[in-house]
């Protein structure tokens, strides 16, 4: 144990009582929030602001700041505090707490501009500070990222993906300080104080660790001063004791996301005020500043190189995905791509080929890579995350709590649907369009061809936020010419004419389907009307109803994808209320394995069901 001047170790205990004290008057005064759980981790997180965190506490988004990430989101009044205690704002600010026009959140939010991620759905952090870490040291920058934890939220999948991420790609600039307080929500949590086992798991992992008095402030110090010399990420793992400081609640059950009642309030500040003299001590104490290396600004080509491909040529969308990821890449240094050991199969392998330094590897961990692409885009990275779309909804929690912290992530998911043939049902992504519409302000993109999927990549790389594009396993048939044009939100009206008795919308697979629809119903003497409806969120409603009104009113749509939120859904609420009848084509039972021709017309969405829905609405029968 390092000798510190007994000076520095009081002011910094004062330094915990004060944001002690300010999470209780906030929450107090808020009426809401987790004070308990503030005072558990308050000597964790003094030590770290006022003794080893370097940042410009002024310029929140300095790029050589260290990165403090509170996976354990309901002690944001602790957070708020810190950087108050801090300098970054008054703290008369402390008093909105989860106030409506307050950045000071329930759970902390990039809102918050000291703040880089959205948390609070636990288990979340450490994948995040993780990505952040993995940026970091590829970038050869010395800030270091610290993940505060809750002992609870151990129990998640997910930190443990985590955990052995960071172990392998040895990142020993993360650190996990993991506040042992021993109580759940409920009930005691599943080790309690059982320290040996946390160290025995995080150790098993790889993890370098510390084990601690969490109310010690020395051994604090000890830890956070092994972790900048570590080799390997690093855990301190710290007992303490739930609502420490306040003798009416400290380590008792029953107080957990409960304010303290004014009275009791009252008396707890009396308790935790420290004398005017470790006040004036702790007034004296800062945040180092952020190490002084030279930042270099990467240098971006305005326009990518993207492929080209001939009409006619027969190339799987998600191939075409692969091959703009690199053509993205090789123009913008700032392009990660991330996969979930399906890169072969999504074609993300090119990118790899082409920039194995900007390829990250997640193995079997979507949760986890959904993380680290947060973790990466907060460190001015633009990733993109690859998967069978099916994955992707394994992390629904994740990408959800992405757009809630404005993450500028983009997502892939390839093997969509029945065409994907004969590996059945578990494999195909059926639901990933509902999912992703229900993302706020997200993108939906579904291209049907090479070209359009390049186009579309490039797009989505420009746009800030979270963009979805669904690729597909078959090989299709280039439609469009290589200038043409895709923006978010358009759609293209691939066949047309004066006659038309019905327009067809599809996306993807089943834009081929209609394409050949159309070539059948021209040798009946029945013209109808194909729109490719590439961006399915937001949508070119005035095109399709421009379209609907000059085919009698009727739109039939087809999708390989469940009818609940899919493109029929989405078309259906857009035209609502503007005369026209939606007739839609999906799968709407369990599909078996198959080859995927068979399974398209075995489910109803293939050129047949097409001919048969147009004949049925001419014939007034359907």
């Amino acid at each position: 144990m390092a000798g510190y001047a007994p000076e520095l170790i009081a002011a910094l205990q004062a330094k915990a009582n004060l944001l002690r004290l300010h999470s209780v008057r906030m929450t107090t005064r808020a009426g809401s929030g987790h004070p308990t759980t503030c005072l558990s981790a308050a000597d964790l997180v003094a030590g770290l602001f006022f003794y080893a965190l370097r940042a410009d506490v002024a310029n929140p988004r300095h790029p050589l700041n260290d990165r403090v990430v509170f996976s354990k989101g309901h002690a944001a009044p602790l957070l708020y505090a810190a950087w108050a205690e801090a300098g970054a704002f008054p703290k008369t600010h402390l008093d909105t707490l989860r106030e409506f026009t307050s950045d000071l959140e329930g759970h902390p939010t990039p809102r918050f501009p000291w703040y880089g991620a959205a948390t609070g759905s636990l288990g979340q952090g450490l994948s995040i500070a993780a990505g952040m870490a993995l940026a970091l040291k590829r970038d050869g920058l010395p800030p270091r990222v610290y993940c505060l934890m809750g002992d609870g939220e151990t129990a998640e999948g997910a930190v443990w993906e985590a955990t052995a991420f960071a172990s392998y790609y040895k990142l020993n600039n993360l650190v996990a300080l993991v506040d042992i307080n021993r109580q759940g929500q409920s009930q005691p949590t599943m080790l309690q104080h059982d320290l040996q086992t946390y160290r025995a798991r995080f150790e098993a992992f790889g993890w370098q660790t510390a084990v601690l008095d969490g109310h010690d402030m020395a051994a604090i110090l000890d830890a956070l001063t092994a972790a900048q010399a570590a080799e390997r990420p690093f855990a301190i793992l710290a007992r303490t004791l739930k609502g420490k400081g306040v003798s009416a609640v400290e380590d008792k059950e029953g107080w957990h996301g409960k304010p303290l009642p004014p009275d009791l309030a009252e008396q707890a500040i009396a308790e935790l005020m420290p004398p005017p003299d470790l006040q004036a001590a702790a007034a004296q104490l800062r945040v180092l500043p952020p190490s002084d290396v030279p930042l270099f600004e990467p240098v971006v080509s305005s326009t990518p190189n993207l492929p080209t491909y001939a009409l006619g040529q027969e190339v799987a969308t998600r191939e075409a995905y692969g091959d703009a990821l690199v053509a993205l890449g090789n123009a913008d240094p700032r392009i990660y791509a991330l996969d979930g050991d399906v890169k072969n199969s999504t074609f993300s392998e090119k990118f790899l080929k082409a920039h194995p330094d900007r390829f990250v590897e997640c193995f079997i961990a979507e949760q986890n890579m959904v993380g680290v692409a947060v973790g990466a885009a907060e460190c001015g990275k633009i990733p993109f995350a690859s998967s069978f779309a099916c994955f992707l909804t394994r992390a629904y929690d994740f990408i959800r709590m992405a757009a809630i912290g404005r993450a500028n992530v983009k997502f892939c998911g390839s093997h969509a649907g029945v065409s994907i043939g004969e590996d059945g049902p578990s494999q195909m992504g059926l639901e990933d369009l509902a999912m992703f519409r229900t993302i706020p302000d997200s993108v939906v993109l579904y291209p049907s061809d090479a070209v359009s999927t390049a186009k579309l990549v490039a797009e989505a790389a420009r746009h800030r936020g979270i963009v979805y594009i669904r690729t597909t396993r078959p090989k299709t048939p280039v439609i469009y010419p290589n200038d043409e044009s895709f923006p978010i939100g358009g759609c293209k009206i691939v066949r047309q004419s004066p006659r038309d008795m019905a327009t067809v919308v599809g996306a993807g697979i089943t834009l081929h389907e209609a394409l050949k629809a159309h070539q059948i119903l021209q040798l009946e003497g029945l013209a109808i009307r194909v729109v490719d409806l590439y961006s399915i969120k937001p949508m070119d409603t005035e095109t399709l109803l421009r379209c609907a009104h000059e085919t009698n009113g009727v739109i039939i749509t087809v999708e390989d994808h469940y009818p609940e939120g899919g493109l029929g859904e989405a078309v259906a609420a857009a035209v609502n209320g503007h005369g026209v009848r939606v007739y839609p084509l999906a799968v709407r039972t369990l599909p078996r394995s198959g080859k995927p021709e068979t399974l398209l017309q075995a489910y109803g969405v293939d050129a047949c069901a097409i001919v048969e829905a147009v004949r049925s609405i001419v014939q007034g029968t359907a």
